[in-house]
């Protein structure tokens, strides 16, 4: 298996972790792409192909329709901060 760097992705991600939670991490990797090798040896060559397919053979995805729109008091009752009708959320982006 090839090493893994956890300590350069987490410096990438910008979180900083502490050794225990760098050696969790590491462990809980391996033994997703341990399974991940086991999954590969699968034998699915007689399987077809779905993607988003019930067992009739039908999509099964939902129309999108416009329904009864949410009242603007009942979703900003519970908002921990609000503006001129709209959810104000801290800035992400600083300059």
């Amino acid at each position: 298996m090839p090493e893994l760097d956890i300590e350069n992705l987490s410096k990438l991600c910008r979180i900083k972790l502490s050794d225990k939670e760098l050696e969790e991490i590491e462990h809980d990797l391996s033994r997703f792409l341990d399974y991940m090798k086991q999954l590969e040896e699968v034998d699915v060559s007689d399987l077809s192909p779905y993607g988003h397919v019930d067992e009739q053979g039908v999509d099964s995805l939902r129309a999108d329709v416009v329904g009864d729109e949410l009242p603007r008091e009942t979703f900003l009752k519970n908002a921990p901060d609000k503006v001129g009708g709209m959810i104000r959320v801290p800035p992400i982006i600083k300059s």
